[in-house]
């Protein structure tokens, strides 16, 4: 499995690199920290102690100085973040059996 053809690793995969480098506060690494226990258990190796410990919140607050629409922008980052995790479980699950 190619984790690159998974919808929203453009911005989960940079994330995830972003946290093995210890750098917690980045949309991404945020996004990874929202979804950290569905992605342990579907395979994928996070470093738990560079999650953030409200990581919605911070993520929002992050959108909110960055931008004037946070609200629309961080509901589409959270539902690439669930199409992601979907992906990942189901191929997951397929390549474990």
């Amino acid at each position: 499995m190619n984790l690159n053809d998974l919808p929203g690793a453009e911005i989960i995969l940079p994330g995830l690199s972003d946290l093995h480098s210890g750098n917690s506060n980045t949309t991404g690494a945020l996004l990874v920290a929202i979804a950290s226990t569905r992605l342990t258990e579907a395979g994928l190796d996070i470093p738990k102690y560079y999650l953030a410990s409200e990581p919605e919140l911070t993520l929002y607050a992050l959108l909110q100085e960055e931008r004037e629409d946070a609200y629309p922008y961080y509901n589409a980052l959270l539902n690439s973040l669930n199409s992601f995790c979907n992906a990942l479980e189901i191929s997951y699950r397929y390549n474990r059996n």
